[in-house]
């Protein structure tokens, strides 16, 4: 699904203008962006958590060559699903 497809259906639920749900959606992402940024997390009940995860240092190869490249360590997102999630879409 694409963004423009998100937002369609987020106004068909909520009955707000196509403009005014891309600027929730826009705000949303944005503020998880920061959120995460400053090494902090996000919880929404029923769906998950939105943290980062450190990623250490590793040795890598390239596949047409196979030299050996260092791979820095990294801050990466990391989504946990809920409980309830879960469920849903084994149900599905």
């Amino acid at each position: 699904m694409q963004k423009r497809e998100f937002i369609d259906r987020i106004s068909a639920k909520t009955g707000l203008m196509k403009k005014d749900s891309e600027r929730i959606m826009d705000a949303l992402f944005e503020t998880l962006q920061e959120i995460l940024s400053e090494g902090g997390w996000l919880m929404v009940n029923g769906f998950g958590t939105f943290e980062t995860k450190e990623r250490a240092a590793r040795v890598g190869h390239k596949p047409r060559t196979g030299e050996t490249v260092e791979i820095p360590a990294a801050t990466v997102p990391v989504f946990k699903p809920s409980q309830a999630l879960k469920d849903k879409l084994k149900r599905k």
